[in-house]
């Protein structure tokens, strides 16, 4: 899980996300230090399955981490709505995990907690990445052999911290100019 785990915090993910951010003067200052849950985690999803895109993984074990990765962000949309929406008690929070994940139970334990103070935190990481891989599936739909995905990346991180529908507007928009170049 650690590789995983590097790649969401690293490069491609929150390092390499956040320096861009930093270094940007063509947006408002809030933008460089804005922290929209789901445009920065879902950032960090993506960028843990844009590793394994690229062959970053070093080995099967490593993407096997990747995947228990996957599966404990799966559960955790499941503890989060039923913690939120259906009245879960903390220990079935805690007992719905410990049965699903092979993660330790210190572990759950932290992560149910933190679900039970912070609302919707642990859905915004999927719906970010999810919207960011929407969004690049409409643009290679869109672009065809114009779809340059450093562009898309640049377009995705260039304009800092956003709420994913102006992010999808950002997104169109640099559509729109790569058709009319």
């Amino acid at each position: 899980e650690m590789e995983a785990i590097a790649y969401h915090e690293g490069n491609p993910g929150h390092h390499m996300q956040i320096s861009i951010a930093q270094e940007l003067t063509s947006v408002p200052t809030f933008r460089t230090q804005a922290g929209f849950t789901a445009y920065s985690e879902g950032w960090g999803l993506y960028a843990e399955l844009l590793a394994k895109e690229m062959g970053a993984y070093q080995n099967p074990y490593s993407d096997f981490g990747r995947l228990i990765t996957e599966m404990w962000r799966a559960v955790r949309l499941v503890v989060d709505t039923g913690l939120h929406s259906k009245g879960w008690t903390e220990q079935q929070a805690i007992d719905y995990f410990m049965d699903k994940t092979p993660i330790a139970q210190g572990a759950v334990i932290s992560e149910v907690r933190r679900y039970i103070v912070w609302p919707g935190q642990a859905t915004g990481y999927k719906i970010g990445m999810l919207k960011i891989l929407e969004l690049r599936s409409k643009a290679k739909q869109a672009l065809g052999d114009k779809f340059d995905i450093k562009a898309f990346h640049d377009t995705v991180l260039g304009g800092g911290a956003l709420p994913l529908s102006v992010l999808e507007k950002r997104v169109d928009n640099w559509v729109e100019q790569v058709k009319s170049s």
